[in-house]
């Protein structure tokens, strides 16, 4: 078989990639191990909406996301069915902590347009009383004593009134899906890519677990903790400065605190300050994750097929009891409930969006649990970065320069090049980068 393009991984970003593809009139296959789109590390996704990071590029991104976000039929130019995942705007609070550069993000949200105030500690109790805005930091493990101490002071934050979560994540990559059918993409599902066909210079296409060979110019891994097994195949890791690591990681789900406001879900909240982040869900739901504290063990796996699948007493604990402190009247009932799944994570938490030593050999790769957000707008910029590298440029030379339609903020995308170097400055190092 021949094609245009293949896309390997059917997450919520590998069908954005395959919608932006097809609409641009090519013709796309896209190849996934699993049953259906969405049901990787997509189904394990907050799915939260916010536009706190550390670089513009990464801010104008999100922003511009959420504008597809909130009027996603337009940009699917259609409905599934009649039916589609939905944008919940909560707002979003940032609560200080050292190291987090505000007044630097801040001064991203002014360049981009972003709306927010800052909340002095009086304004957080005023605006979310069942929130306790005591200092607790450093983040500690719930077996140091120090846990319960009483807090020390009183934080500051600031407040972005746009965000929120979408409500189902593993629907809105169907969504994305059946836009890209629309356009003529095909979709193979239990299609296990076993070898990538290339010659010295160029990608040829893909080999398949049951016999198939798919022929394309163009191929792209946006295959999640897979990743790092597929550029192997490839044999494209030798000039990349940043790599990628599957690593475990669960959320948890509570009933939300009584004071909490259960007829609108209740905000995010991210709490470096304790090390989690939350927020409220349907019905009275609550979710809770973790922002990778340093006294934290991450989980990192050697197979990305090798994991327990269920929540564990202890991470369920420290997240829950982190969030508990946070918000004194949360619940915190002793059997854990929640999801696990499994992150594909850079060496600095940015993810990688670029071309390879191999032409016609692309990645979206390294998203690093927090890029649920973009996915809406990452499809344009692996569309721009194929575009302009078939056209004869060297991105690497001359980084390819995106303008999003929606706010008009033009992004460097040399920003995700896995030339990149490790840079303390322009990240957190965690799912908050």
């Amino acid at each position: 078989m021949t094609t245009d393009v293949v896309v390997i991984g059917a997450g919520v970003i590998g069908c954005d990639v395959a919608y932006e593809l097809a609409r641009r009139g090519r013709r796309v296959v896209v190849v996934d191990r699993g049953p259906g789109a969405g049901h990787g590390s997509t189904s394990a996704s907050s799915a939260c909406i916010r536009f706190n990071y550390s670089t513009f590029t990464a801010v104008a991104v999100a922003w511009e996301a959420k504008q597809l976000w909130a009027d996603w039929e337009r940009y699917l130019e259609g409905t599934d069915d009649g039916q589609l995942a939905h944008f919940v705007q909560t707002g979003a609070l940032c609560l200080e902590s050292p190291g987090q550069q505000r007044s630097k993000v801040l001064s991203f949200f002014d360049r981009a347009g972003v709306p927010y105030e800052e909340w002095d500690s009086d304004t957080v109790r005023a605006k979310l009383p069942a929130l306790e805005p005591g200092r607790f930091w450093p983040p500690k493990p719930v077996t140091d004593e120090a846990f319960w101490d009483p807090p020390e002071g009183s934080l500051t934050a600031y407040w972005t009134p746009d965000g929120g979560f979408v409500d189902d994540p593993v629907f809105a990559a169907h969504n994305l899906m059946a836009a890209a059918v629309r356009h003529g993409a095909d979709f193979r599902f239990r299609a296990q890519v076993t070898g990538i066909v290339r010659d010295e210079h160029e990608v040829r296409g893909v080999e398949l677990a049951d016999g198939t060979t798919v022929l394309a110019p163009v191929v792209v891994n946006v295959s999640g903790p897979h990743s790092g097994v597929i550029n192997e195949m490839a044999g494209v890791l030798d000039d990349f400065s940043i790599s990628t690591r599957p690593m475990r990681q669960e959320v948890h789900h509570l009933a939300a605190p009584p004071t909490w406001n259960h007829e609108v879900p209740g905000p995010m909240v991210a709490d470096l300050d304790l090390g989690t982040y939350f927020r409220g869900a349907p019905a009275g739901g609550f979710l809770v994750g973790g922002a990778e504290p340093e006294c934290d063990e991450l989980q990192w796996l050697d197979d990305a097929d090798r994991y327990a699948p269920t929540v564990s007493k202890e991470v369920y604990e420290a997240q829950a009891y982190r969030a508990a402190r946070r918000l004194p009247e949360l619940t915190v009932p002793n059997r854990p409930s929640g999801v696990v799944g499994v992150y594909d994570v850079s060496d600095d938490w940015v993810p990688i969006y670029d071309r390879t030593s191999l032409s016609g050999y692309y990645v979206a790769i390294g998203t690093s649990g927090n890029q649920f957000k973009n996915a809406p707008v990452v499809g344009q910029v692996l569309a721009a970065i194929i575009e302009a590298s078939e056209a004869g440029q060297d991105h690497d030379r001359v980084p390819t320069r995106l303008t999003l339609p929606v706010t008009g903020l033009t992004v460097d995308l040399s920003d995700y090049s896995r030339l990149r170097p490790v840079d303390r400055t322009r990240s957190s190092f965690s799912v908050f980068a």
